[in-house]
């Protein structure tokens, strides 16, 4: 990759292609680093993101994975490799946290091996959900020109394949990606939800739950259809697995409603119909459940008994959108209200349960809408994209509540035919 990218890096994408169909997910680390002489690399180590987003975990490589056939050949002589790394790299204030929260290739020199070595970083997207990065370790500086930029990042997101699909099939990188045991409840609540993070020209989707190894009752979902992207947040009555098995429901239920050609009204009534049926009318569901016409900005939305989305405008929230307010799903006897308002390009909504605001601090002071607000503002204004706005966001919910939530925090943010595409992309 450093000396002569296309050739060299076609051959070692062939062989982990070839090697991947039978290796474990407890071989992938080692499965990649394979490669690194191959591409005139001392070392290349893949680092995960935990769930909370503030720690980048190396990747612990196991025995060497048993595949038939040699790797490609060598382009250049093996260098002596430099050492293992063994401790998570902080996300904040690093050249490889700086990679994953700019979604942008970094280099670095003399910060994991001798004071003449050279590293370069890149974000590890699957599409453009951030899992992590990738640190491709070499023995002297090279020049970033356009061709090895384009390698690099087309060899991370083959990376990002990997990972995703040896995920499937072994617990490996799951368990490194988690700091704490994760409560039954959170195992399966993660389960459920689409990629944290979504971006194509016409919308962008980026959403985070907290606790992440406690949360039970708060979900969301998503789907982009055509020129419609479908979005619900809810938050299911209580506390524990109760309150998992709800959501469950009604996640469910917003997607065989959609997946059945339902339309917006309908598919609340399905979601209330069910959530009725198997609990009963002493527990509900609140949620905001809406449709983003990506042609026109059209936002249409049911709110039962939810928090009201805001709508961000440049760095401002300039709306609550609590023009229609139902009951929340399994008490509603009545068609509910639909409301409607017409977005500009660039705009973002903020969707978010109530533990967001209702975070408290040790004095039992409140996190708030303002702060909320406020923080939203800043990050719109620096130009983050969402997940990246999501994560600064979270960090800060926790930081006010010392990381010891009383109840679940979920945030979601959409936008619409902005520039988030190409933010959200190395």
């Amino acid at each position: 990759m450093a000396t002569a990218p296309g050739r060299d890096l076609l051959a070692a994408i062939r062989w982990l292609l070839r090697a991947s169909s039978h290796a474990r997910a407890d071989d992938v680390a080692t499965m990649i680093d394979e490669v690194a002489p191959h591409l005139g690399l001392r070392r290349i180590t893949v680092y995960v993101v935990d769930y909370d987003q503030v720690l980048l975990i190396p990747l612990p490589k196991g025995d060497d994975p048993k595949i038939e056939g040699p790797p490609p050949p060598l382009a250049t002589p093996t260098p002596e490799g430099l050492p293992e790394p063994d401790s998570p790299l902080p996300v904040e204030g690093t050249v490889a946290g700086r990679a994953f929260t700019d979604v942008s290739v970094q280099t670095s020199t003399g910060t994991s091996g001798p004071e003449d070595g050279f590293s370069i970083w890149a974000p590890v997207l699957d599409g453009t959900d951030r899992l992590g990065v990738l640190e491709l370790a070499l023995d002297h500086p090279v020049e970033i020109d356009a061709e090895l930029h384009e390698d690099v990042v087309s060899f991370a997101s083959f990376v990002a394949e990997l990972l995703t699909s040896r995920s499937l099939i072994g617990d490996r990188i799951e368990r490194t990606r988690r700091r704490l045991p994760m409560l039954l409840e959170a195992e399966l609540q993660w389960k459920l939800l689409p990629p944290l993070t979504f971006a194509s020209p016409r919308v962008s989707i980026a959403g985070v739950l907290a606790p992440t190894n406690e949360v039970a009752g708060d979900s969301f979902d998503y789907a982009v259809n055509g020129d419609i992207a479908h979005l619900c947040i809810l938050d299911a009555m209580g506390h524990g697995m109760d309150a998992m098995l709800m959501s469950a429901v009604a996640v469910g239920a917003f997607r065989n409603g959609r997946r059945s050609g339902l339309d917006l009204l309908d598919t609340s009534r399905s979601m209330n119909k069910h959530l009725a049926a198997q609990f009963g009318e002493s527990r509900f569901v609140t949620a905001i459940l809406g449709e983003l016409d990506l042609r026109t900005g059209t936002w249409r939305w049911i709110t039962a008994g939810h928090p009201a989305a805001l709508l961000v405008r440049g760095s401002q929230v300039v709306k609550r959108l609590d023009s229609v307010v139902n009951p929340p799903l399994g008490l509603q006897h009545e068609p509910p209200t639909i409301g409607e308002e017409r977005l500009e390009r660039g705009d973002r909504l903020l969707l978010y349960t109530d533990g967001v605001p209702e975070a408290r601090d040790e004095k039992g002071e409140f996190f708030g809408t303002d702060r909320l607000v406020d923080l939203v503002s800043r990050e719109a204004a620096a130009g983050r994209p969402a997940a990246e706005t999501m994560r600064r966001l979270n960090l800060a919910i926790l930081s006010h509540q010392e990381g010891m939530l009383q109840d679940d925090a979920t945030t979601v943010m959409v936008e619409w035919a902005g520039d988030d595409v190409r933010r959200a992309s190395p």
